[in-house]
């Protein structure tokens, strides 16, 4: 069987930089190892596949070791191919998920993505985030993931965590974020128990990062950074309980696996 392949950088506007994510079009499901096995073969953050679903679109995320409850930057990069490959006279996605109905809309050059709000709540320090982190965060919260504030962007950007220790955490997966030296906040994001050390931009991260920060800084329009190796920009709005995360997407390559 030939499956069709599309892999793109979300939430950036050439590529080396942003998320890679591969995207798979599907005429029917395939068996879940059957995916599972693309997505470690594959070996990046997400792989998606998505189905039609009359006029709109079956999607299910899968990382190189697990299937995901949300993702952001793959649900990006697969309106992306809708609408630029499949489909090319739509403007807009609607997917089926794990997470909900989630929708995509394109804007010129721009691709909105609209996600559920996970707001975090505060919990007490933890002396296994910091030893993980090798780092003392100022604030500690959790929601879908764990969640540690830091005071300046430096600190970020110097944090090397010890893997191995974050994957024993309570979730697996933690957020770091500060307040950004050019943008509003910056954050990174470790997943070593999905598979994933450090993601290079997380669209699932904003959904809590943007209902705690919408609160620290009584905005609700906000210029977000990643900053992995990669590096990503989002623009970020809190509207009620949705999240809308808006960025580009550059094109990678196009092709077929055969399984």
């Amino acid at each position: 069987m030939e499956i069709p392949i599309y892999q793109v950088d979300a939430f950036a506007s050439e590529v080396f930089a942003g998320n890679p994510a591969a995207v798979c079009p599907l005429e029917a499901w395939l068996p879940d190892d059957v995916m599972q096995a693309i997505a470690a073969e594959n070996n990046l953050a997400e792989t998606a596949f998505f189905v039609r679903r009359g006029d709109e679109f079956d999607l299910r995320w899968f990382t190189p070791t697990v299937e995901a409850e949300m993702c952001g930057h793959a649900t990006l990069g697969s309106a992306y191919v809708i609408i630029n490959y499949l489909e090319p006279e739509r403007r807009e996605a609607r997917f089926h998920t794990r997470s909900g109905q989630l929708v995509v809309t394109r804007d010129g050059e721009n691709y909105c993505l609209d996600l559920p709000a996970q707001p975090p709540e505060r919990v007490d320090a933890s002396a296994d985030v910091t030893a993980a982190l090798g780092a003392e965060p100022v604030e500690l919260w959790r929601s879908m993931y764990m969640m540690a504030v830091f005071s300046d962007q430096a600190q970020i950007a110097n944090i090397s965590p010890d893997f191995a220790k974050v994957a024993a955490l309570e979730k697996g997966e933690i957020i770091v974020t500060a307040p950004g030296n050019t943008g509003d906040f910056v954050s990174r994001f470790f997943a070593p128990a999905a598979g994933i050390p450090e993601d290079p931009v997380t669209g699932s991260a904003h959904t809590i990062l943007a209902p705690y920060w919408v609160q620290r800084l009584g905005k609700t329009h906000m210029a977000a950074r990643q900053i992995s190796r990669r590096g990503g920009e989002l623009a970020v709005e809190l509207r009620g309980d949705r999240v809308l995360l808006t960025g580009r997407v550059a094109p990678y390559l196009e092709g077929r696996i055969r399984v």
